[in-house]
């Protein structure tokens, strides 16, 4: 189930890139070498902290022009695909391959890119309790990563090649699809070379006088979201979480819409906990029989990008029976559209850095 529902997550991430439009044939290729840092964001991994861990990031992107009109709202970006490699110096943690979708940004009269990317990653050596009981960052083989690069770059200093150089950010975790999950960051300089296939440019296109005229009025939302997870409790087991969300959403313009909606949750794995603690820890006197449904309202906030858009909320449980990692949660990730109205959507919900699940949602927005 879990690997299914991460290969889900990936096709969905490389999937989302597709254009109305495929105007433009002009490419790239890069390929940047990486060493850095563990980022220390939880005691307990101290011990996975051994050494530099370096690696190689190979990516194709998609030019674009302006031949479509969300291209020019956000400057021309790159989309493609990207493959890595990492060494993380350790024998427990082993090695760590991926694949993403990413988006390349770019600011500073097209100098400084902005890349974002999302997919899956296969790690060699996941935990074990009998064989690699130490390795608490990695509780599966299959888990989603994320990685950020900020990077100075010159297109064609020598012919066809060129120069980019900055800080990658790198980022693992199965989203507590199974225990342990503690994941891992890793902090890193990185440089590369790029390659243009094409000689030359066209010219990039201008015209978004249509969004002067721009408006919608309120549109309202139904979601359901389902997926599988497990808690802390290493062995405690996976169970599916239902989760159904409305919500009303107001186009401040082309680009942007504010969001106000209600979140109730049915999550298995809560109420495994609850009858788990109320043995566990007899000096806490917790019910057994407590309620383990939770009922939130949230604010948010959707980005729009052709069909792709991003949604990032910010919520507060109005129910809450069982204290479970405080009542202000946090839901980001990216929907695609079909038509005017139906849309499926893939978000990692958490608690601050902690992260609950990863859901697959389908919804209708009227």
């Amino acid at each position: 189930m879990r690997a299914k529902l991460f290969l889900l997550f990936v096709g969905f991430s490389i999937f989302s890139f597709s254009q109305e439009k495929n105007t433009s044939t002009f490419s790239s290729i890069d390929v940047n070498y990486f060493k850095g840092n563990i980022a220390l964001h939880n005691d307990g991994i101290l011990h996975l902290i051994t050494g530099h861990p370096e690696g190689v990031i190979i990516s194709w992107n998609k030019k674009t022009f302006g031949f479509n009109t969300w291209e020019q709202r956000y400057n021309y970006p790159d989309y493609g695909v990207s493959f890595s490699y990492q060494n993380l110096k350790n024998e427990v943690l082993g090695n760590n391959y991926a694949l993403y979708g990413h988006y390349n940004f770019y600011f500073l009269n097209r100098n400084l890119m902005v890349r974002i990317g999302q997919g899956l990653s296969y790690t060699t050596n996941p935990y074990d309790k009998e064989t690699n009981h130490k390795n608490i960052a990695f509780g599966t083989k299959l888990m989603s990563s994320t990685y950020a690069m900020i990077n100075y770059k010159r297109e064609r200093i020598f012919d066809n090649f060129g120069f980019q150089a900055g800080l990658s950010l790198i980022h693992y975790s199965n989203a507590n699809v199974k225990a342990p999950n503690t994941s891992i960051n890793s902090l890193t300089l990185s440089a590369g070379v790029t390659y243009n296939f094409d000689d030359e440019d066209p010219e990039y296109q201008y015209d978004l006088s249509d969004d002067i005229k721009f408006k919608q009025p309120i549109k309202y939302n139904v979601v359901f979201r389902s997926g599988v997870n497990e808690s802390d409790v290493l062995g405690s087991g996976q169970f599916p979480f239902y989760i159904v969300s409305a919500y009303a959403d107001k186009r401040l313009n082309r680009k942007s819409a504010i969001q106000f909606g209600v979140d109730a949750f049915f999550s298995r794995f809560l109420k495994e906990l609850i009858y788990y603690e109320s043995i566990a820890f007899s000096d806490r006197n917790i019910d057994p029989d407590t309620d383990y449904k939770r009922l939130g309202v949230f604010v948010g906030h959707e980005l729009f990008i052709n069909k792709l858009s991003i949604e990032a909320q910010l919520g507060y449980y109005a129910y809450y029976p069982h204290d479970f990692e405080g009542r202000v949660y946090q839901r980001i990730g990216a929907k695609r559209y079909f038509g005017d109205k139906w849309f499926v959507a893939v978000t990692l919900k958490s608690h601050a850095a902690k992260a609950e699940a990863v859901e697959l949602g389908i919804g209708i927005r009227f």
